[in-house]
């Protein structure tokens, strides 16, 4: 078996373009490199590189072991990363950004994460802006998109599809009654989640697949899901909210939904992050966490402890 810390010098050499970079990047003598490459030639029997004072080339039986070779350096790698996962303690600051309404699900079970892992601290910062995960340190960025919302160089984790429902107060309800069609919510006062002044549209879609544009003036809009959900909740108005941020209320019966064969396009709530190799233990920490305080149909987060 081929030492790996020769085959490791054999990889750098070919990445890096030649002897003096690699030796460069591994801040080591460029003729220990010589040396060791010179001796995995030896033991294999084969010329892995062609030197000469101009150029160096890597022959055809060169390429095939400088693919194999790497191979195995990733597979060291992930070992490492595997026990350093098991054996680290989650520590030390990790940053997360989610839109605002996610704020409350988080906030509900993040002190029992921070009292399972003393030596780690979490800032959320709640903003409804595209954040950029590298200019602005963030761990992990929660999204709701009706599409998959990542980067060729991010990671993504989805945590769940959720539709946008329509729902109203109990006692909105039995004073008007149920709408029992789309043209019926003309006559409904409803509560709208915009920042945009004016009427407002939503575009429903049912369950066959059929698509239709419901406009309305609200009494109350708002850009805050903590005004709309309440104000929907003290019988202001019908209002559209994504199901997973009125999950509670219609469990407790603060909450009915309404024309249940109409709902808005389905989101998809998923976490980004920058690698799924050597993530921090805090990060993968937060991550887990996030997953279960964000999905209202998961098992309780807390029983994980």
């Amino acid at each position: 078996m081929q030492d790996l810390n020769d085959l490791n010098l054999f990889v750098a050499v070919v990445t890096h373009g030649g002897f003096s970079a690699a030796a460069r990047a591994l801040d080591a003598p460029k003729s220990r490199l010589s040396r060791r490459i010179a001796g995995l030639e030896e033991d294999l029997g084969v010329r892995l590189l062609e030197r000469s004072t101009r150029r160096l080339q890597v022959t055809e039986v060169g390429h095939d072991v400088y693919r194999h070779a790497r191979a195995a350096m990733s597979e060291a790698e992930a070992i490492d990363d595997i026990v350093l996962r098991r054996k680290g303690e989650p520590e030390g600051l990790v940053r997360v950004s989610a839109p605002p309404g996610m704020d409350r699900l988080i906030s509900r079970s993040m002190p029992r994460l921070l009292a399972r892992y003393p030596k780690l601290r979490v800032q959320v910062i709640v903003d409804s802006h595209r954040v950029d995960l590298i200019e602005e340190r963030i761990d992990v960025a929660v999204r709701v998109r009706e599409v998959f919302d990542t980067d060729a160089d991010l990671q993504m984790k989805v945590i769940l599809r959720t539709a946008g429902i329509l729902v109203a107060s109990p006692e909105l309800l039995a004073a008007q009654g149920k709408p029992t069609d789309l043209a019926a919510l003309a006559t409904y006062p409803t509560v709208s989640l915009t920042d945009l002044s004016g009427p407002d549209r939503w575009v429903l879609q049912s369950v066959s697949g059929e698509e239709v544009e419901v406009a309305h003036e609200p009494r109350l809009s708002s850009s805050s899901p903590s005004i709309v959900r309440q104000a929907a909740e003290d019988g202001v108005g019908v209002t559209a909210l994504p199901e997973w941020s009125c999950h509670e209320l219609l469990e407790a019966g603060r909450l009915v939904r309404v024309l249940p064969e109409w709902s808005r396009r389905q989101g998809v709530v998923h976490m980004v992050f920058t690698s799924r190799r050597g993530l921090l233990p805090g990060v993968r920490a937060v991550l887990d966490f996030l997953a279960e305080a964000l999905n209202p149909k998961a098992s309780v987060w807390e029983s994980a402890f």
